[in-house]
């Protein structure tokens, strides 16, 4: 029988979050789209909040997901950034890297990358798409609040598309890559951080590799 931790360090980052923006749980549950009783019981401790949790309470409460992620106990491990600090970008990297961790392994491809990618592709091309990119990826780089060679690359990408250089379909398939990186809902989640992150420099590379077989053609 798993043991309720009641002051847990998420339940009581919650409790002085909704204190101090004088919010309710039922009003959290409102904005948040999560019933009250599962707040209720995240805040309590007697279950473990999940990403879709973490990311609604962060965006709601306006605060880092990085700290709530923490106050879940969520681990962060130094192997993990290696991985990303070292870029390396195979499909064969994250399966081994899941495997290391405590995080139930996912069946995660290139194929599947490339396919989100792909439909990315024709959304980056209409004013919709430019705009999510313009606005959303200053927004998420403060989310991240991390610094490292998938940063660098991704401004420079922003840079590039911001200013329009590149072909139409340059411009495309670099939207594509920054939009995997702006929106939340990746083949692996971001609140595991370097895990997270790992199929986003997958994108950035498939991103790459279209744009030299596009200048090849």
């Amino acid at each position: 029988m798993a043991k309720d931790v009641i002051n847990s360090p998420l339940g009581l980052l919650l409790r002085e979050l909704l204190k101090e923006r004088s919010l309710s749980m039922r009003k959290l549950s409102e904005l948040s789209k999560i019933d009250t009783a599962t707040i209720s019981r995240v805040i309590n401790g007697k279950r473990k909040a999940n990403l879709q949790h973490l990311e609604r309470f962060a965006d709601c409460l306006e605060v880092p997901l990085v700290d709530l992620v923490e106050a879940a106990g969520y681990p962060i491990e130094q192997k993990q950034e290696d991985f990303l600090l070292k870029n390396r970008t195979s499909a064969e990297s994250i399966q081994e890297v899941f495997a290391s961790s405590d995080v139930a392994n996912q069946n995660i491809t290139e194929a599947v990358i490339e396919q989100k990618l792909a439909k990315y592709q024709q959304y980056v091309q209409t004013v919709e798409g430019k705009n999510d990119i313009l606005t959303g990826f200053g927004k998420k780089l403060e989310s991240v609040g991390s610094i490292g060679p998938l940063i660098c690359q991704m401004k420079d990408l922003f840079k590039k598309f911001r200013l329009g250089k590149g072909t139409r379909s340059e411009l495309a398939i670099i939207g594509s890559a920054l939009l995997y990186f702006i929106i939340p809902l990746d083949a692996i989640p971001d609140y595991l951080f370097a895990i997270g992150y790992l199929d986003d420099a997958i994108a950035v590379q498939l991103a790459s590799n279209s744009i030299g077989r596009t200048n090849i053609e």
